[in-house]
């Protein structure tokens, strides 16, 4: 029977040999979903996979790609953004 704190949704089961043939169970933090873009949902790259605590423990320029809008929107959609605002400027 796992301890209370393993049983909750966010834990992820590892099975690992033991010493003697014998199988145990590890658990383990579950990935965090890919980063995406807040116009079009595209994946974005530049930005780290992984716990929001593992996260702020990098460094600024770790953290999203230094650019406008970088690890908010991709690439295309601040070139189009760029663009409207260009014109209605």
């Amino acid at each position: 029977m796992p301890a209370p704190r393993y049983k909750s949704g966010s834990s992820k089961k590892v099975y690992r040999k033991a010493p003697g043939n014998s199988s145990i169970v590890h658990y383990r933090r579950k990935k965090q979903s890919k980063a995406v873009c807040g116009a079009c949902g595209a994946l974005l790259n530049g930005v780290p996979r992984g716990r929001a605590v593992e996260i702020t423990k990098l460094a600024k320029t770790q953290k999203r790609p230094e650019r406008a809008f970088g690890g908010n929107l991709c690439p295309k959609c601040v070139k189009k953004m760029m663009v409207i605002k260009a014109r209605n400027f």
